[in-house]
């Protein structure tokens, strides 16, 4: 781009963008992306039993986990055992053709696991599905 100064002259004006800092900032952003995903992606961790078959889950569905310590959890928020059906009823709006999975460790003792499941069915719904790994290739088992 020219233009003309007030003596008359004609001068270019430099109009050319530096990259160099564009490119560092956009490196660090990138490295404190990189450092920070892997914490956001930490869940509650629970250790599934292993089986032979083991379906796919293909859509978002509401999951109950029940962690070694027996706290349980509706998505990722701590909920008492008690309030596990009114909560149900107040994020579901067709409790029969809804369906839910539950995610309990395989040290979770059955009378801790039959609780969960028994507060799920009284909020009326009837398709649970319990979440587990599936085995080794290897036929490795414990």
């Amino acid at each position: 781009m020219a233009f003309t100064a007030a003596n008359g002259r004609t001068q270019i004006a430099l109009s050319d963008i530096n990259i160099t800092p564009l490119v560092d900032v956009v490196l660090v952003l990138l490295i404190i992306f990189m450092v920070t995903a892997p914490v956001l992606q930490s869940g509650i961790e629970v250790s599934v039993p292993k089986t032979k078959t083991v379906k796919e889950i293909t859509e978002e569905r509401l999951v109950i986990s029940i962690n070694k310590e027996q706290r349980v959890f509706l998505g990722n928020d701590p909920i008492n055992i008690n309030e596990i059906g009114s909560k149900l009823r107040e994020k579901i709006r067709d409790p029969r053709h809804q369906s839910i999975f539950v995610r309990a460790d395989e040290d979770v003792p059955f009378g801790a696991f039959a609780t969960v499941m028994d507060a799920v069915k009284q909020s009326g719904i009837t398709n649970v599905s319990i979440v587990t790994q599936p085995l080794q290739a290897n036929g490795s088992q414990r």
